[in-house]
């Protein structure tokens, strides 16, 4: 297949592993690559990875993996809950979005349990760790071959 698949992590993503790990484990965003990367070729999808702290970046990413015909998997982070310019951008895509996080976002704190950005997605994953990646690129694998045999 070796359709393409961006996987964006949003802010303080970098510190997976040191910030917080009693909310969010000790796995770092490093591992979570390599894992991404593993199994990204075992479904026979070519994977780019990125991580920035700041919601322009994102943005541009989106519309990068647009213009690409990329499906998205994202974990828009703190951005989640305050980003329309980010939920803007996942609209536009017409290839599976899928939000990733690693909490279980409707047990945190009012704040966090709502999450703005996942009305431009497909589906959401949250509260099964870095596991949560995983199952997001098999859900990705799931929906292109369903389109494909449209």
């Amino acid at each position: 297949m070796n359709a393409p698949v961006h996987i964006l992590n949003g802010p303080n993503l970098n510190l997976l592993g040191v910030r917080e790990p009693h909310l969010y484990g000790s796995t770092t965003l490093a591992q979570v690559e390599a894992r991404c990367r593993a199994l990204a070729a075992e479904l026979g999808l070519a994977c780019v990875f990125r991580q920035s702290n700041h919601e322009g970046v994102l943005v541009d990413w989106v519309q990068e993996a647009r213009a690409a015909r990329a499906a998205l998997i994202i974990n828009p982070a703190g951005l989640s809950f305050r980003s329309i310019p980010l939920l803007d951008a996942l609209k536009t895509l017409d290839r599976p979005v899928i939000e990733v996080h690693i909490t279980n976002i409707h047990r945190r704190d009012p704040p966090y349990q709502h999450s703005l950005t996942a009305l431009g997605a497909t589906g959401v994953i949250a509260g099964l760790g870095p596991l949560g990646y995983e199952l997001a690129l098999h859900a990705v694998a799931h929906r292109l071959r369903e389109a494909a045999t449209v």
